[in-house]
């Protein structure tokens, strides 16, 4: 990239990451921008594997209040009531603006089709395809995006850390030199690559959230991280498994074990569904998804994708039951925000999985993820366009940029230690391998915020389950910043 492009660019709005909460802050910014990307433009975003939908309160026999509530409930009491209710009841209005750009929701005669997940009272997940939401929503604002001439989109470059003086951001580091601006968006995902096995991509690491935790950003909730019950077992012990969305759960599919026995109800919350599915394998048992009798259609016409990743490891999903295994699939903490998406450190917002706003809670209602996505990208814009353009006349920077790339010993660690079930003595372990490397290694600094934030919280609620304090206690949040982990032993020497 030639230095004359990045001083072009100098003082625009930096988004980082191209998935949905990133595409929809572009497209909503006012003024010109920058999107990084490590990868071409929508490749590797996990928002493009999203399955199941997009759940929005608009059928007849709903109402925000009961998306509401389904998502308080399902957030195990940790949820921000305001930010529920401010993102469910602007949820309908999110359709109709999908639909205005083009998004082509599945229909069922002329009348928008939606789908039953689990932990929801009502059918509302808005779909396409039945399980291809995601990547449809996604090419969708991809399109969009291409077609403005006021942003730029950087394929191929990572953020590389933040150049923060006075206590305001000045610029941002990336893999092609250093970029002047005075608002840089993090909006680069979830940390499922720090897991041995994950539905998310492996750029998914969680380093936009450990550069802006080393420049003085807050977060919150990290030790809530959701496993999604049903991925698919491939065979391979490391790596993206494909998931198998909660929709084939809602329309009919039933858990079984290898005698064909039923061991829980499938429409539970996910962190209660895949405790059961991790207990049941732990006492020897294989777990299968049964979808050979669906409610309304066969499965290959309902669930077109998912029975293309079962056939390609040789599994008729209309003939045998799917096999499944828990995963890493969501984190609900991050980079603490406020209604704005704006961060601890001026000048540097959050959206997306990258974010923590209260919404989740302890444990994410399905489909609610690409809901957040879009309008905390959008809410984010609009802060940002009202802050203003401010110029920067800094040209001669520091550089110091940490490493990317996590030790392949961390996500052995995150799966054995930071996994469906967690203790002292295992995390502590967790946090103790992860210190010496956390001011260099950004998978190392966010295993150590998950480790310390697990440990701070002595009970079990929503996706966090400590077998040595099983008992719920009295709802609290947990927030660190950086300076809050242990000095490591190395630095006291």
């Amino acid at each position: 990239m030639s230095k004359a492009l990045l001083s072009a660019l100098a003082g625009q709005p930096v988004i980082v990451g191209a998935g949905l909460a990133g595409l929809s802050a572009a497209l909503h910014l006012r003024q010109p921008c920058v999107i990084l990307t490590p990868s071409p433009l929508g490749l590797e975003a996990a928002s493009s594997l999203a399955q199941g939908g997009i759940a929005a309160a608009i059928g007849s026999d709903d109402f925000p209040e009961l998306h509401a509530a389904d998502t308080l409930a399902a957030g195990a009491g940790l949820s921000v009531p305001e930010v529920v209710r401010r993102v469910t009841t602007a949820a309908p209005q999110v359709i109709q603006t999908l639909l205005d750009w083009g998004v082509p929701f599945a229909r069922k005669n002329g009348v928008l089709d939606l789908h039953l997940e689990a932990a929801h009272s009502r059918k509302r997940i808005l779909h396409i395809g039945g399980d291809g939401s995601g990547a449809a929503i996604m090419q969708t604002l991809i399109r969009r995006v291409l077609a403005r001439e006021n942003i730029t989109v950087l394929e191929d470059t990572s953020l590389k850390g933040f150049m923060v003086q006075d206590g305001r951001l000045r610029g941002v580091h990336t893999s092609a030199g250093f970029l002047p601006t005075s608002a840089c968006l993090v909006a680069s995902g979830g940390i499922g690559a720090l897991y041995s096995e994950a539905t998310s991509p492996s750029t998914v690491s969680g380093s936009g959230l450990a550069h802006a935790a080393r420049a003085g950003a807050r977060v919150a909730d990290m030790e809530f991280t959701q496993f999604h019950p049903t991925a698919l077992k491939t065979g391979s012990m490391t790596g993206r498994r494909p998931l198998v969305s909660e929709a084939v759960r809602g329309a009919g599919a039933i858990l079984v074990n290898e005698k064909g026995e039923r061991f829980t109800d499938e429409l539970q919350s996910r962190d209660v569904v895949a405790r059961a599915i991790f207990a049941h394998i732990r006492e020897g048992h294989d777990v299968f998804l049964d979808g050979r009798r669906l409610r309304e259609t066969v499965f290959s016409q309902q669930f077109p994708a998912i029975t293309a990743a079962c056939h390609a490891i040789g599994v008729d999903p209309e003939k045998s039951p799917i096999p499944v295994s828990p995963a890493m699939h969501y984190h609900m903490g991050g980079l603490d925000v406020d209604a704005r998406g704006r961060t601890s450190v001026s000048g540097v917002w959050a959206a997306g999985e990258a974010a923590c706003t209260g919404l989740h809670g302890a444990n994410r209602l399905a489909s609610n993820s690409l809901l957040e996505a879009f309008l905390t990208g959008q809410w984010a814009a609009e802060d940002i366009d009202h802050v203003g353009y401010q110029h920067i006349l800094l040209r001669s920077v520091p550089t110091r940029q940490a490493h990317s790339q996590f030790s392949g010993q961390i996500p052995k660690l995150m799966s054995e230690y930071a996994g469906i079930l967690r203790d002292e003595t295992g995390l502590q372990t967790l946090l103790h391998a992860a210190l010496p490397d956390v001011e260099t290694n950004d998978g190392a600094l966010v295993a150590a915020l998950v480790a310390q934030s697990a440990l701070k919280r002595r009970e079990s609620r929503g996706s966090h389950y400590r077998t040595d304090y099983p008992e719920i206690t009295d709802p609290y949040r947990t927030t660190l910043t950086f300076s809050d982990l242990p000095v490591p032993e190395r630095l006291l020497s």
